[in-house]
């Protein structure tokens, strides 16, 4: 029996043998017997044009009709198969998907630290080798400080390295045909994995240790997992370099983001990776010291059990997706609140101490501000983003009083403000921004400097005595960050950033550090019933410092002291001064001193002798020092001190933007003969977001066959208009 296609091209040659034949092509065209008009020239010109516009029609529907075949045949495929994620080679050839990946989160939180082992499993589903690459997010202030690769029964534990010479490691390992793994850093929150020579039919895991603070504020502790990330917008020109094998990103490299394509992961739905890849299991162990009043989450329900001073947390469910961050909150019975603690650990023969400070909860006088509301309405924070962001911002309008001034800016690709300056907080001015609010919608670019731009330059209010503030509210997905930070530490002057996390995903690095530079504080609004909670805080904390002018002296007998952070900033209400320092023995006080609002003094002093034992302090000090080189070289315009940075990266096993984790077996695995195939393993779209957000990878698609079907519909109306032109 003749297939359709083959059936089809009969058809059409002998159309094109009909179209050949004299006697056809008088019939279709008959001479009349009319005198010869002038306008013959014309006459032969409109035939020769039917001519063409037939002949070019009968060769569209060649082309056509294979390109629809194909288009069909794959569509029928991809329904049969549903929620698989197809990849597709330079030749147009449809792979099959290989690499599921799956995620167990084991967390022991003790004191102020959580430390986290996550592994990582890469199953091959294929006949064939591969190498699975994966980038992931981890917490904005996590210290990674090891790797361990297991291939079967055996463990290869990973080193650190130097970045250059652990890439070398890891591609020599690889082109040998070894088990091999390296680990590097993108973004302090943003990690890049890589497995080579995964077998057929075989599993290959990658275990991750880090630790990261435990966050303390207003009475509550938080710790956030982030599981997947919005993709980031890349702001600039495109830059044309040649690729290398190191770039596996839905995005190409731009002036301002020039690692772009290591920093954009592919983005799919659930549904379109295998229904066993992209869960994660996650357990955390409690070991605060003190009763809870109970242990909640704003992002899963959870399964709680007490054991004495220890509770275990779970999600509900054996396992889940990775599409958005589990935060989980804990908070200590009434009147059991610390105000104070001191940890020691003694690593390698030094001491190091952990500090933590509550100040008094007092308010002082009421300031006159000057507030100007900065929203993001790009095309990330579409979907609930949108919904959340509106809802954050009027909860700003409704804490303006009397005597404020304000103004609203929103940006995508550009930047706009309701008014041309910051206006009174009165009725008509409020009742337009509400309206003005509730219409916005998420579209476009992430331009941001442009809306800190707008936001820097503004011509200041018309009063005296104002206190200058401003809310940003984003989730944060831009590629250019450290340019951004720049601008809000030179940009700002006298005023102050307060940042605002929107999404289940949102970029915490850029929130916290954008705030961190424009000496204010940050929150986050997981979901709408979020937003009076997270609000709240902050509007009560920008009021404003609960205390500056801060010192704090350690007994170290007039020594230099190695603290980190080195110099506090102020401190806003219901936020603790943490601080780590290496070097001072756990005995003697340690003296905090500062100024009130309203300029009263206060101090307070600490038992270092009291101090709890604690692991891990090394590692905080040495994330804190090497985030300091790095603050210290922007601040001077200069290029950061690798060396420096290396030197303390390698000594205490904690990553760094210039170093990374390698892990290789010694045997080759992987015969000379087989070929070894390369995979990016995608980020999971993060919930709430919508399908505008999606990044796939590159797959067939029936572009050719909708140019042609155009093509074809225009030849054919052109050849129609032709002949019902043609003079009687």
């Amino acid at each position: 029996m003749a297939s359709p296609t083959s059936t089809k091209k009969d058809d059409v040659m002998m159309l094109l043998s009909l179209l050949a034949n004299p006697a056809v092509r008088a019939d279709l065209y008959p001479q009349t017997t009319r005198t010869p008009r002038p306008l013959i020239s014309k006459r032969r010109w409109l035939r020769c044009a039917e001519g063409v516009s037939l002949w070019l029609a009968v060769m569209l529907m060649l082309f056509v009709h294979p390109l629809y075949a194909e288009a069909s045949d794959r569509q029928a495929g991809q329904a049969e198969e549903a929620g698989q994620l197809y990849l597709v080679d330079s030749q147009g050839n449809r792979q099959q998907p290989a690499l599921v990946l799956d995620s167990e989160f084991q967390v022991r939180v003790s004191g102020l630290l959580a430390d986290t082992t996550l592994t990582r499993e890469f199953r091959n589903t294929s006949d064939s080798w591969h190498e699975g690459i994966f980038v992931f997010p981890l917490p904005e202030q996590a210290a990674v400080f090891g790797l361990t690769m297991t291939v079967g029964e055996r463990r290869i534990v990973g080193r650190i390295e130097p970045r250059a010479e652990a890439r070398e490691t890891y591609e020599k390992a690889k082109s040998a045909g070894q088990h091999a793994a390296t680990l590097e850093q993108q973004r302090p929150n943003l990690f890049t994995s890589r497995v080579a020579n995964i077998p057929p039919g075989e599993t290959v895991r990658v275990e991750v240790r880090y630790q990261q603070p435990v966050s303390y504020r207003h009475g509550e502790f938080e710790l956030r997992l982030p599981t997947t990330l919005t993709p980031r917008y890349m702001p600039g020109e495109p830059v044309v370099e040649a690729a290398t094998q190191w770039q596996s990103g839905w995005a190409t490299a731009t002036t301002q983001v020039p690692d772009a394509a290591e920093i954009s992961p592919f983005t799919v739905r659930a549904a379109d990776v295998d229904e066993r890849s992209h869960r994660a299991r996650i357990e955390l162990a409690i070991e605060s010291g003190f009763p809870l009043a109970g242990v909640t989450s704003p992002s899963h329900s959870l399964v709680t059990e007490a054991d004495g001073g220890r509770v275990v947390v779970r999600p509900e469910g054996r396992e889940v997706l990775m599409d958005r961050d589990l935060i989980v909150r804990w908070r200590p019975l009434t009147g059991r609140e610390p105000t104070a603690a001191v940890f020691h650990q003694q690593w390698q023969g030094e001491d190091f101490l952990m500090a933590m400070i509550l100040p008094p909860d007092v308010t002082g006088p009421v300031l006159r501000r000057e507030l100007l509301f900065v929203i993001d309405t790009s095309g990330s924070m579409a979907g609930e983003s949108i919904v959340q962001a509106r809802s954050a911002l009027l909860k700003g309008l409704d804490s303006l009083r009397p005597g404020d001034y304000f103004n609203v800016i929103q940006f995508n690709s550009q930047a706009h403000s309701l008014f041309a300056r910051p206006v009174p907080a009165e009725g008509h001015y409020l009742a337009r921004a509400r309206q003005y609010v509730e219409g916005l919608n998420a579209n476009g670019g992430t331009e941001m400097a442009g809306a800190l731009s707008l936001a820097m330059a503004m011509e200041p209010a018309p009063a005296e005595g104002l206190v200058q503030q401003m809310v940003f509210i984003t989730d944060g997905a831009v590629g250019n960050e450290s340019a951004l930070f720049d601008r809000i530490r030179t940009g700002l002057g006298e005023r102050r950033m307060f940042t605002v996390g929107i999404g289940s995903a949102p970029n915490m690095h850029f929130l916290r550090e954008a705030a961190r530079w424009g000496r204010g504080e940050f929150t986050a609004v997981h979901n709408t019933g979020e937003v009076n909670r997270a609000l709240n805080g902050l509007f009560a904390a920008m009021e404003a410092p609960v205390m500056s002018d801060l010192t704090v002296r350690w007994p170290t007998g007039g020594n230099p002291v190695e603290a980190v952070p080195a110099r506090p900033g102020d401190l806003f209400q219901g936020s603790p001064l943490v601080q780590v320092v290496r070097g001072v023995p756990a005995g003697g006080e340690l003296e905090v001193s500062g100024r009130l609002p309203g300029g009263r003094p206060w101090n307070t002093r600490l038992d270092l002798g009291n101090a709890a034992p604690a692991s891990g302090l090394n590692r905080q000090w040495a994330r804190g020092r090497i985030d300091e080189l790095l603050d210290a070289a922007r601040l001077q315009g200069e290029a950061p001190d690798e060396p420096a940075i290396v030197a303390l990266s390698v000594q205490h096993g904690v990553m760094s933007p210039f170093t990374s984790f390698v892990a290789v077996e010694e045997q080759p695995a992987r015969p000379a003969e087989a070929k070894l195939d390369t995979e990016a393993v995608p980020t999971l779209l993060p919930a709430g977001s919508r399908d505008g957000m999606l990044r796939y990878p590159q797959t067939a698609t029936a572009w050719p066959l909708l140019a042609a079907l155009g093509l074809s519909g225009l030849m054919l109306a052109l050849a129609m208009l032709l002949l019902n032109r043609r003079p009687a």
